[in-house]
């Protein structure tokens, strides 16, 4: 299961409107890479016929049969702070991070999380 906080569908919304394509769906993926082994990605994409899908008041979110594994069970909020506002995601298969929070790595992956270099 995913879940998609109110503050990230209200954002995810905007996106939509702004753009003019409530027709899509909010797209959340996995790809090798970043300093710890995985980085998440996200877009606004149709939806695949193997994907998950779920929704959450009229947002749909999809993942693909590959991403699925390493996304089950996360959180995604949208936060605004002092540096700025972004999407964030909270990952319970994730057992390191990098300090950046953009990529992390499995319990199923061996090392640790590098320094970010950005």
């Amino acid at each position: 299961m995913v879940t998609l906080t109110d503050s990230a569908a209200d954002k995810v919304k905007e996106f939509m409107v702004s753009k003019d394509r409530e027709d899509l769906a909010l797209r959340i993926y996995i790809s090798k890479g970043g300093c710890s082994g995985f980085s998440y990605g996200m877009a606004l994409d149709a939806p695949q016929a193997d994907d998950n899908q779920y929704d959450f008041g009229g947002i749909k979110v999809v993942i693909d049969p590959q991403s699925a594994p390493y996304l089950e069970g996360i959180e995604v909020d949208y936060v605004n702070s002092l540096m700025g506002g972004g999407f964030s995601i909270n990952n319970p298969n994730a057992v390191s991070s990098c300090g950046c929070g953009n990529s992390f790595r499995t319990k199923d992956e061996a090392g640790s999380a590098n320094a970010c270099s950005h």
